[in-house]
């Protein structure tokens, strides 16, 4: 809302999937506060334009009493905010309107449910006749929306709410250009938009480049020191883009992006035409939002049904098949001839918060993996149909993503056989002594070189680099081999957990370890079995290995790589068995998960000796 851009085309519109009337009265709090707010920022040229950042940072003696007055007035709304979130209610006391009761009361029935309801849309500030309290700007468009849901008919996830999101932009004011950002992520330069119609002014042409979309990279603030959880993903969201840029451009990756909204309906040279005109990329909408006929086709076209035997989903819109809806969409644009571009500027345009458990990260990643695989595993994978379309480079760029979890079998590999041929006083490796050797060492220096250098050219740090490639060896035995198993089973039929929205929200406790750089696990989570397994059998591998060196059952020269490789191991798990065997807070690894992983480890030696003895 407080772009530098004319007010009046400037139009924003909330998903609320979940229909909640308490996520309603926030954005009108938002929205009041909204008119204060933005000539503030006009008048103060201020860059950090969302206002919890701005307030936190040293910029906020801006203005001095001014903005010590607003600052006043934002604690005011976060607090009627969040003590109506605490209470599950909203109390008449914090209705200021006959038009807001009569908002909450028309939608929140009785028998309303987050499963079963009508569609909601509600504008909220209106560009026409709604002004800041200046009196000279006008507001941008607010609107909120949530999609009708309905028991007896399955709907599609974050796909869904953006393909409603779509329609229903379309219906209402349908600007050439859309930007999706996600719900934690905010703008950080408040000039981004004419940044981005350098790129997307310009109409698709015949010899022209003809870009779909403009990516820029999600960045993330109150990061720790480490990066314990290696969330920058350097590689997804800034080193691959970056080489994809040479081609026909990056991924899509789900928030930060600015779409061209011909791009939903068909290819550069091919137009999809609608039963719906006014849902046309090229209607021009001159009638009021708030009018019955605007608002009566906003809500047909976010009815449930409204998409059944459609082309949305699969040739029109954000496309479905995968919960990585975002990869899949964006692979789909490429193969219809569009280009990407990426744009990373120098000062972040968007920034968002990170999950600060582990398990909230594993999770996620699982999600992404399933999404991944469903892609990499269909009729249209990139390996096959990606390179005869997209070209050699492109389609193995998308095939490098889409079997990304397939890394799950090596890193397993692993972090169990050789320390179990170590404690079984079993040879896999070649001896230092022969040449074969050198091969060895070549491959894993050159492979770490390499990688820490394309880190350390990325702005990162050994520190962040050493956290990246301990979650890429966590993610291995865990969130990438679950979600292999989760995509095998959805293959035969067998239910699955689907959508899981990654939980983002800070507790204290939780915050003050994270800032720390103490791994979070507190909850008995199955994918910390595998991890701990590793730790412990690879600490007892490696303590056995000095003791069989020293006692002369085996020679180093034999078994140097094996030790090595648990020593390695054991290195990476060392905030395991901090949480293991030290840590007495809520964040330690519960002692059901420990006392499981060690029985586990024991069956596992137990079955490996009997098979050998056998």
């Amino acid at each position: 809302m407080a772009y530098e851009y004319p007010a009046e085309k400037l139009s924003v519109y909330v998903s609320d999937d979940g229909g909640s009337e308490l996520t309603m009265f926030a954005f009108m709090e938002a929205a009041k506060f909204g008119k204060i707010w933005l000539p503030f920022c006009r008048k103060n040229e201020i860059t950090d334009r969302c206002p919890h950042a701005y307030f936190n940072s040293m910029h906020s003696l801006t203005g001095e009493g001014e903005a010590l007055q607003i600052k006043t007035m934002y604690e005011s709304m976060k607090m009627r905010v969040e003590d109506v979130v605490e209470r599950g209610k909203i109390s008449d006391e914090y209705i200021s309107s006959d038009e807001q009761r009569e908002v909450f009361s028309q939608y929140w029935a009785e028998d309303f449910s987050r499963q079963n309801h009508p569609s909601i849309i509600q504008v909220l500030l209106n560009s026409k006749n709604e002004f800041d309290n200046s009196g000279e700007e006008a507001m941008p468009n607010l609107i909120y929306v949530s999609r009708e849901k309905s028991k007896t008919i399955p709907h599609h996830f974050k796909a869904g709410a953006l393909n409603t999101l779509l329609r229903v932009s379309g219906s209402m004011t349908n600007s050439p250009i859309i930007l999706t950002l996600d719900c934690d992520m905010y703008s950080n330069d408040p000039s981004t938009a004419r940044k981005m119609l350098c790129y997307l002014a310009r109409k698709p042409e015949p010899d022209g480049p003809n870009y779909a979309y403009v990516q820029f990279p999600q960045r993330y603030h109150r990061l720790n020191k480490a990066d314990i959880y290696a969330s920058e993903h350097k590689r997804l969201y800034v080193i691959d883009p970056i080489g994809l840029d040479g081609l026909d451009g990056p991924y899509y990756v789900g928030s930060g992006c600015f779409f061209r909204r011909r791009a939903f309906f068909g290819g550069p040279s091919s137009y999809i035409h609608l039963e719906i005109p006014e849902l046309s990329p090229d209607h021009v909408v001159d009638k009021p939002i708030s009018g019955k006929e605007i608002l009566g086709l906003a809500h047909h076209v976010a009815k449930c049904n409204y998409e059944r035997e459609s082309n949305w989903g699969t040739k029109l819109g954000f496309r479905y098949g995968s919960l990585s809806e975002d990869y899949h969409t964006g692979y789909w644009l490429h193969y219809e001839g569009w280009k990407a571009v990426f744009c990373h500027p120098s000062r972040p345009a968007f920034l968002g918060d990170v999950p600060i458990t582990l398990n909230d990260v594993l999770n996620q990643m699982k999600r992404w993996s399933v999404g991944l695989l469903e892609v990499g595993f269909s009729k249209f994978s990139p390996l096959t149909f990606g390179i005869r379309n997209l070209g050699f480079l492109m389609g193995q760029g998308y095939a490098r993503y889409s079997f990304w979890p397939t890394w799950a079998v090596p890193i397993t590999i692993y972090a169990f056989l050789p320390s179990l041929a170590l404690l079984q006083g079993i040879q896999i490796f070649p001896k230092v002594s022969e040449s074969l050797f050198l091969v060895y060492a070549f491959l894993f220096l050159g492979s770490y070189g390499q990688d820490c250098l394309d880190f350390i050219s990325a702005q990162g740090t050994l520190q962040r680099w050493w956290s990246d490639q301990r979650m890429w060896l966590i993610r291995g035995p865990s969130s990438l081999l679950f979600g292999i198993i989760e995509y095998t089973s959805k293959c035969v039929g067998m239910e699955t957990r689907g959508f899981n929205v990654t939980n983002k929200v800070m507790d204290e406790e939780q915050s003050k370890r994270y800032d720390e750089g103490i791994f979070e696990f507190g909850v008995a989570s199955p994918m910390f079995v595998p991890l701990a397994m590793a730790a412990i059998l690879n600490l007892i591998a490696f303590l056995a290995g000095f003791v069989y060196l020293l006692k002369g059952i085996m020679k180093l020269d034999g078994f140097f790589i094996q030790i090595f490789i648990s020593g390695f191991a054991v290195l990476n798990s060392l905030p395991f068995y901090e949480a293991m065997f030290v840590r007495r807070d809520k964040g330690r690894m519960p002692t059901k998960t420990t006392i499981t992983s060690a029985l586990f480890v024991g069956v596992l030696y137990g079955i490996t000796s009997f098979v050998l003895k056998n």
